[in-house]
């Protein structure tokens, strides 16, 4: 077996060298035959092809030419499937096959992409020349050694060395300029921005708020522009648009009672501004005093709650005191006295709360002491009462009873009233007995009358 298997080898060696022998000799004789019948040398662009003609050429198929050029030129045939650029909106080029325009082995410096600058048709193409790049030199946008679908389209890859705006205003030109000329530019609509243009605004030139060519990140308040014209120097915010509108910077309007904690009324409304906001760098205070002083004539010693007693309709007209909140609430006939009559000074405090400070003591001469309350009352000065059996320890009994109270009160002094209550005290001119019996009287005799003695039993 090893034998035969080793017999059949031998007879097969033979046969695979002459089959190489052939293969070698057809690709010799191929390549010999291609370089024969090769009509010329391939362009620079193709010359690394010459040796490898199958990567352009199928034998004995011409219509497969087009779809190998095709194959290796990808972006072209991308722009015929897309109907795009030069080779897929012109007829010829998008239709008939390479060879008709690009023909090959004409030598090395062949130009096998040839253009007639005269007729070409620029508007073919995805840049149509229009306004002033209708005139401009083809050497303009195409490089040399540069194929032309690499020439730029946005005005920025041309136009960027004389461009102002430092790319401030990103890459789209045409936004602003048109292409007859560079300038004037075009109107920008500024209501596309956060901040649209209104009133007076509108006639601003550019220059006034983008200085510089500075146009992004410009502040939009009003305090960023009118900085300088801000007569409060910022105390007021940089919310200018609550009293002053586009339309013109000095006619201010603003609303007092919804804007502030202090609502305008009574002659306040008609107030001027700068009656309150003087000095406008300064937040006013809202104390009646802080603006009234000067008219504040108890200087200060009723605080500063002036609104207790006035009101926002005259500084003269009074509200209705509430005298019941201080020390001496008013009562009976107090009730209906002026307040002049007891406040003769503007000090208000200052007003006295003794009785005898108002009502002078005409009848009792001071015998009495100050204390008018303890007898008489404020429903009337000829109304009073006293109860000398509870208020004193001296109760009135018999003839006691219809003494007036100057008979025993007859000193003026601070301590009248405070009178020694034996009987000697008062009767000694009447002791019969010139004291041979004591001073107590009160043995013998009663209140009823002092000249009845009592009967002793």
């Amino acid at each position: 077996m090893r034998l035969a298997r080793c017999s059949a080898t031998v007879r097969l060696v033979p046969l695979c060298i002459a089959a190489l022998a052939s293969m070698i000799v057809t690709v010799y004789a191929q390549t010999v035959f291609e370089s024969l019948v090769m009509p010329g040398p391939l362009a620079h662009g193709h010359a690394k092809l010459e040796g490898t003609c199958d990567k352009c050429h199928e034998p004995f198929t011409r219509q497969a030419q087009s779809k190998l050029c095709l194959n290796c030129h990808k972006d072209v045939a991308a722009d015929r499937a897309k109907r795009v650029r030069y080779h897929g909106q012109e007829p010829s080029a998008a239709t008939k096959d390479c060879k008709h325009c690009h023909t090959e082995h004409k030598g090395r410096d062949a130009v096998i992409a040839p253009l007639d600058r005269e007729t070409f048709n620029h508007g073919l193409t995805n840049f149509k020349l229009a306004g002033a790049h209708s005139t401009a030199r083809c050497e303009g946008c195409h490089a040399a050694k540069t194929k032309y679908r690499a020439a730029p389209s946005a005005c920025v890859e041309c136009h960027k060395a004389v461009e102002p705006h430092k790319g401030r205003l990103g890459p789209e030109c045409q936004n602003c300029h048109g292409d007859k000329a560079w300038l004037p530019v075009k109107s920008f609509d500024h209501g596309k921005t956060k901040f649209p243009l209104v009133a007076s605004h509108k006639n601003v030139t550019c220059e006034a708020c983008h200085s510089g060519e500075r146009y992004r990140g410009i502040g939009t308040t009003c305090a960023s522009c009118h900085a300088l014209q801000d007569k409060h120097a910022g105390t007021r915010g940089d919310r200018c648009e609550t009293c002053h509108a586009p339309t013109k910077w000095a006619q201010a309007t603003f609303n007092h009672d919804r804007s502030t904690k202090f609502p305008l009324r009574g002659k306040h409304a008609a107030a001027k501004c700068d009656s309150c906001h003087g000095d406008r760098r300064v937040k006013p205070q809202t104390a009646c005093v802080s603006c009234h002083k000067a008219d504040d004539k108890h200087q200060g010693q009723l605080g500063a709650r002036c609104e207790t007693c006035h009101n926002e309709t005259g500084w003269r007209r009074k509200t209705a005191f509430d005298h019941d909140l201080t020390k001496f609430p008013l009562i009976g006939l107090h009730a209906a006295v002026p307040c002049e009559s007891c406040h003769r000074t503007a000090q208000f405090k200052d007003a006295p709360t003794q009785c005898n400070a108002c009502h002078k003591d005409t009848r009792h001469e001071g015998r009495l002491t100050a204390a008018c309350a303890r007898c008489h009352n404020p429903n009337g000065w000829d109304r009073w009462r006293f109860d000398h059996a509870r208020q004193t320890r001296f109760p009135l009994t018999g003839a006691h009873q219809a003494v007036t109270c100057h008979n025993c009160h007859k000193t003026k002094a601070a301590t009248a009233v405070a009178l020694p209550t034996d009987c000697h005290s008062c009767h000694g001119a009447d002791d019969i007995h010139r004291g041979s019996f004591g001073t107590n009287c009160e043995q013998c005799h009663s209140t009823a009358s002092f000249r009845q003695p009592r009967v002793r039993r």
